[in-house]
């Protein structure tokens, strides 16, 4: 799918979402955030894409915050409105049954570390930044940055960069927790498709089982949460994957999954 602000393309099992506005930095304005609302729900229902990669066109930036040229005559209503089409639009990415990895290729600040943290994985480039700078043009983090942060660096990391509003350097984010993995800008995309096709490997639903017990298991006490992964685990007896994979070790071969 193409449309005026984004791009999509295919590369076999992995599905590859580009932010394509580099005269704005990528910066995210209401008709990018429904473009890709709408790509969401088209990966969300191709069963054959078994990954999803999210960067940003061009070399400078991921996605450089939410379109301030856009927001700046924004009513308090108005604002409200767009806070929640995005907030909608990252919870829909967040729980995508595929692992999704995002390519920070530039700048991801604000609603760009955002939709960073609303992939499974982060793979930035030498040269990437991030931050919430939200609180210098005097607002708050408005699609999930306050709550996803904290939970993906911890509480003292998090309040120090939205209250501060500094950015970060790449492996700053790395030492924080933030990102998986630091590469040479131009090895990103090589390093990011190389890990979503391993991903993409890999049997379905098992990742699928996983995905959700961790998403859902983070926000609950520890025994309702190995609960909910006792009937995860249990649910994957009933695929041939699961019969496959564990004949394939006792037969010391390489396990072939069809995602049944």
């Amino acid at each position: 799918m193409m449309g005026e602000n984004i791009l999509f393309e295919r590369d076999g099992a992995i599905g590859i979402l580009k932010v394509n506005r580099p005269k704005s930095l990528n910066a995210l304005n209401p008709a990018t955030v429904r473009e890709i609302a709408a790509c969401l729900t088209e990966v969300q229902q191709d069963q054959s894409i078994r990954c999803l990669i999210i960067t940003g066109e061009g070399d400078r930036a991921f996605v450089a915050g939410a379109d301030i040229s856009a927001m700046v005559s924004m009513s308090v209503l108005e604002g409200k409105a767009f806070s929640a089409l995005g907030l909608q639009t990252l919870r829909v990415l967040e729980e995508l049954p595929i692992p999704v990895i995002a390519a920070v290729n530039g700048f991801a600040l604000g609603g760009g570390t955002e939709l960073a943290l609303a992939c499974d994985l982060i793979i930035a480039a030498d040269k990437a930044r991030f931050g919430q700078p939200e609180i210098n043009l005097g607002v708050i983090p408005g699609f999930g940055g306050t709550q996803r942060l904290a939970r993906r660096i911890g509480l003292p990391r998090a309040r120090e960069l939205i209250y501060s509003g500094d950015m970060i350097d790449a492996q700053t984010a790395f030492q924080y927790g933030l990102a998986n993995k630091v590469v040479p800008l131009a090895d990103l995309m090589t390093e990011a498709k190389t890990l979503a096709h391993k991903l993409a490997a890999k049997p379905p639903f098992a990742i699928r089982q996983a995905k959700e017990a961790i998403n859902a298991g983070i926000d609950m006490d520890i025994d309702n949460a190995c609960r909910f992964e006792n009937e995860a685990f249990a649910l994957t007896f009933a695929t041939e994957d699961k019969a496959e994979g564990m004949k394939a070790f006792l037969e010391k071969r390489e396990a072939k999954f069809t995602g049944r």
